[in-house]
Parts: C-alpha cells; sequence; structure tokens
C-alpha cells in the first residue's frame, strides 16, 4: 500500500557514486536506503527545515555505520535555501513534501540549480486524500500541475514509475 524507498531508486538505474539530495527527507527512509546504494564514493544531503528530524536520520546512518551522509538544515522554498553549490545533483528525491510548501515554484527552482545537466529527480506524491491519511484534498498536488511546474523550469518527463496504489511517481532529467 505504502511507497517503498528502496524499490523506487532502484527505478532511477545505477547510482554507484553519484551525488544525491533527499529534499525534505523527513524521517530518513530515502537518505538511509540511498546512502547504501551509491556506496562509498557516492554523497547524500539529507536535507530538511526540521533539525529534529534530521537528528533521527544522523542515528539511523550511525547504527548503519554509513558515513556518506551531510545533514543540512534548510529552507527549501527560497533558491540557496538548500545551501549547495550550484549543479552538483546527479538525483534529486521529492518525496510527499510538494503539498506541504507554499512556494512550489522557487522549491523547483532550487533543485533545477543545484542539478546537474542530465541528472534526475525521483518525484513521488499523493495521488489523492485517503480518509485522515496523507493530505487534506486541498493540497494534494495533481500529476498534471507537477508536470508543467517541472516543464517549466528546465524539466523533461523521463517516465512514469508505479510507486504504490495511494501514490504517484515520475522520473524528470533535467535539460540546461
Amino acid at each position: 500500500m505504502f511507497t517503498n524507498p528502496r524499490t523506487n531508486i532502484l527505478q532511477c538505474g545505477d547510482i554507484t557514486g553519484c551525488s544525491v539530495a533527499d529534499l525534505g527527507s523527513g524521517s530518513g527512509f530515502y537518505t538511509i536506503e540511498v546512502a547504501d546504494r551509491v556506496g562509498s564514493r557516492g554523497k547524500v544531503y539529507s536535507i530538511d527545515i526540521q533539525k529534529g528530524l534530521l537528528d533521527r536520520t544522523r542515528q539511523l546512518a550511525r547504527e548503519k555505520n554509513l558515513k556518506n551522509i551531510e545533514y543540512i538544515c534548510g529552507d527549501l522554498e527560497k533558491v540557496g535555501g538548500t545551501k549547495l553549490r550550484d549543479e552538483v545533483i546527479h538525483l534529486a528525491i521529492v518525496s510527499n513534501i510538494l503539498f506541504q510548501l507554499e512556494n512550489k515554484d522557487s522549491f523547483v527552482k532550487e533543485i533545477s540549480r543545484i542539478m546537474r545537466p542530465g541528472g534526475q529527480v525521483l518525484f513521488i506524491d499523493w495521488s489523492n486524500s485517503y480518509n485522515n491519511m496523507g493530505p487534506h484534498r486541498n493540497h494534494v498536488v495533481p500529476e498534471p500541475v507537477v508536470r508543467e511546474l517541472f516543464a517549466k523550469n528546465g524539466f523533461k518527463l523521463k517516465e512514469r514509475i508505479d510507486v504504490g496504489d495511494i501514490h504517484y511517481g515520475i522520473i524528470f532529467t533535467y535539460e540546461k
């Protein structure tokens, strides 16, 4: 029923040695999984505005002896808010956060700023509101709106992916 980080990341292809940003990393499920997938030559940036969630992810990583993660308390709704250099990321993970953001356009602009040409975005969000599970129905961001938002910021639809019954998933590529 719920989306599986491992399965979703595998759909992005081989990411060994890549730089990955988990944007709005929350409880760290994607951060931990992707840190294992990129290996010791890769780098993962776990970025969230809530320091407590970053601390929780740091503890999970310690337990799994993962040393390739950098934790950043940042504001994703501002250009420059991730605190990353331009064109540093091969893959950005955007899972279940767009519905929470007021400034969605600035968020996608920030992704395009940090994304290397040819990089990918793994995008997952709620397809609907489900009886107090997920966002309120007025906050759900429909897939066509997401596609348009990313397209106007230099991203091209690579493929739509299966991420479970209550979410939709898209992989975008960045065409600078």
